[in-house]
């Protein structure tokens, strides 16, 4: 709620925003003086549904005065709403006619009228009557303003189909506002730019507005804006704003969803394509789905017909909405011209309806080869090789062996070829302007002759010569054609094998054992085929025999081997029959030398004799008069 009140007409040099409303009572006498002023607000803003109180206040020190609120129509009557009068220190009012106002006026204890929910129908002029007896009376007029927002802005656009053919600005659609207050404002964009259209109707564009006050006294506001269209509106976005107002002064703002028309245009181009696969020339591989695109730029879209000339003549072949045309499984027959035209009776007299292209299927057939799949060629000897193609456009042609690129060409020369010359060639047909479309052909070179002979010479293992009984591995390779065999002086030789690493040779191992014979005969080693053979000796030079210490170490064991057996066979013998002599026989205290030994008698019994002499048990005797065996 917003009031606006006049100055004090007693301060007028005061800066405060109140403005104060001077109402002088003219007494019954002429020439009397009016002495009660009132402070009361000229405006007061409030939003619809907001409590709002009108304020009336004498100025100065009354201490009786009779306060009344009046409703002052338009035609100028005064309907009293309130009394109120103050008694003492006390102002007591009351309401004495709300005129149907639902919820009723009230008057507070300040004596404003205080209106809850402020309606439309609240937008009135109010009169405050103040009368204080001798000292006079006064009134003064307050206006109430309601402002309302209007409801979401709704727009209803042309769905019909628009055509820029015509002359004249169409309806494009119209902007609803409902239920605000004051009336709103309406404008209309175009791609975010506002459009400056004015309210009398012409041929380029304009609009027109319509203000309807509804029952519950708030008004709405319908804009219907025409224009006459371009084609390039045919992907604008338009939509419509109300603009609004609010207490203060303020402003708010509605926008409309934005919304598209569709337009009917003649068509002025058409473009017409081969699409994928082809390639960055035009052309096509043989065998390939090919699809033709046809596009016209009128709308809505028109009628495609999709022709081949053939002797100047026009074959249709398809007619369609899509503008696309598929040939399946292409073949070179249908290379040649084909077109597009586009059904579009609106279109101008000079526009281009119709385009051709040149759809040109590159094709490329078996390479065929001057010689069988195997050439056999004698050793040394020379030879042509010829490629022949047919395609379109006309391929290259190149020649390789191993992948190695040898000539560019259809002829493949060979010149006194040897065993290396063998191998597979290849002839390899491409296209630069069509990357995927290749062909191969492929023939084998076997070079007759007689076998050539490689041996791998084996060092002894040590400096010096070989010595008897070292182990050697000798290995013969061969190659010639036909595959030569492979055969050794000697026995336990491998079969012939393909060389590992090496195109063309076979190889055979053989492992044997040093001799005297062989560093006298070799060892020989010979390839053959039916062209011929060659043969290969590997020699050893002098062969060491075996050396003196391994004799006599052999020696060595065998005697000392022997000494133990002696030993072992010795003791065994004077185990079992003892050998006088060899040993004698001691006693503790035993009689001077060369007193006789004598034997014992009585209960002792004979000591046993041998290498070594003990007790009857075998071991010697103990305690005093015992005897000892001695060797």
């Amino acid at each position: 709620m917003r009031y606006r009140e006049p100055q004090d007409a007693g301060a007028g040099a005061r800066r405060a925003p109140r403005l104060l409303v001077l109402a002088l009572l003219l007494g019954a006498h002429p020439g009397a003086q009016a002495e009660v002023r009132l402070s009361v607000p000229s405006l007061v803003e409030v939003m619809k549904g907001e409590r709002v109180a009108l304020n009336c206040t004498p100025l100065g020190a009354h201490d009786h005065f009779l306060l009344e609120w009046f409703l002052a129509d338009r035609s100028g009557v005064r309907h009293r709403l309130a009394s109120a009068e103050l008694q003492g220190s006390e102002l007591q009012g009351r309401v004495l006619d709300s005129r149907g106002r639902s919820p009723p006026f009230q008057l507070d204890a300040q004596g404003r009228l205080v209106l809850t929910e402020a309606q439309v129908g609240d937008e009135q002029n109010y009169v405050c009557v103040v009368k204080a007896g001798a000292a006079g009376t006064a009134e003064a007029t307050t206006r109430l303003h309601m402002f309302a927002k209007p409801e979401a802005t709704e727009v209803s656009p042309n769905k019909g189909i628009l055509s820029v053919v015509d002359g004249f600005a169409q309806e494009i659609a119209t902007c609803h506002s409902r239920n605000g207050n004051p009336a709103p404002q309406i404008t209309w964009y175009r791609d975010g730019q506002q459009l400056e259209v004015p309210m009398e109707v012409n041929s380029a564009g304009y609009m027109t507005s319509r203000m309807v006050r509804e029952a519950s006294g708030l008004q709405s506001l319908t804009s219907t804006l025409y224009l006459r269209l371009q084609k390039a509106d045919r992907d604008a976005s338009f939509h419509c704003s109300v603009r609004y107002h609010l207490p203060a002064g303020q402003h708010g703002r509605l926008d409309s969803p934005p919304f598209r028309l569709t337009l009917h245009y003649p068509t002025e181009h058409v473009h017409f394509w081969v699409g994928s696969p082809s390639t960055t020339e035009g052309w096509v591989r043989e065998g390939d789905s090919v699809q033709l695109f046809c596009r016209g730029d009128g709308s809505p879209n028109p009628e495609y017909t999709f022709f081949r000339l053939q002797d100047k003549q026009e074959n249709v072949l398809k007619t369609n909405l899509e503008g696309n045309l598929t040939l399946e499984g292409v073949q070179r027959g249908q290379s040649g011209t084909y077109g597009c035209r586009v059904e579009d009776y609106d279109a101008a007299e000079d526009a281009e309806l119709s385009k051709t292209l040149e759809l040109r299927v590159a094709y490329l057939d078996p390479l065929e080869l001057s010689t069988r799949e195997e050439l056999s060629l004698p050793l040394g000897n020379s030879a042509a090789v010829n490629c022949s193609v047919q395609g379109l456009p006309t391929p290259a042609l190149r020649w390789t062996k191993d992948s190695v690129p040898l000539e560019n060409g259809p002829t493949l020369s060979l010149s006194s070829i040897t065993f290396d010359s063998a191998g597979t060639y290849v002839c390899e047909a491409s296209m630069p302007t069509v990357p995927l479309l290749s062909r191969t052909q492929s023939f084998k070179l076997l070079v007759q002759g007689p076998p050539e002979l490689r041996a791998e010479e084996t060092q002894p293992k040590s400096e010096g010569s070989w010595r008897e009984g070292d182990e050697v591995r000798l290995v013969c390779s061969a190659r010639g054609y036909p595959v030569p065999n492979l055969s050794w002086s000697q026995l336990g030789g491998s079969p012939a094998e393909p060389a590992v690493g090496r195109q063309g040779w076979v190889s055979s191992t053989l492992t044997l054992k040093v001799t005297s014979a062989l560093s006298r005969d070799g060892v020989s080693c010979e390839a053959s085929n039916p062209h011929g053979n060659a043969r290969h000796v590997f020699h050893f030079g002098s062969v060491a025999p075996q050396t003196a210490q391994a004799g006599v170490a052999v020696m060595a064991v065998a005697v000392s081997v022997g000494l133990l057996l002696l030993v072992v066979a010795a003791f065994y013998c004077m185990r079992r029959k003892g050998r006088p002599g060899c040993c004698r026989r001691g006693e503790k205290g035993a009689p001077p030398p060369g007193e006789p030994e004598l034997s014992h008698s009585g209960s002792e019994r004979p000591e046993q004799t041998g290498l070594l002499t003990g007790g009857a048990s075998g071991g010697p005797r103990h305690g005093s008069g015992g005897f000892r065996d001695e060797c």
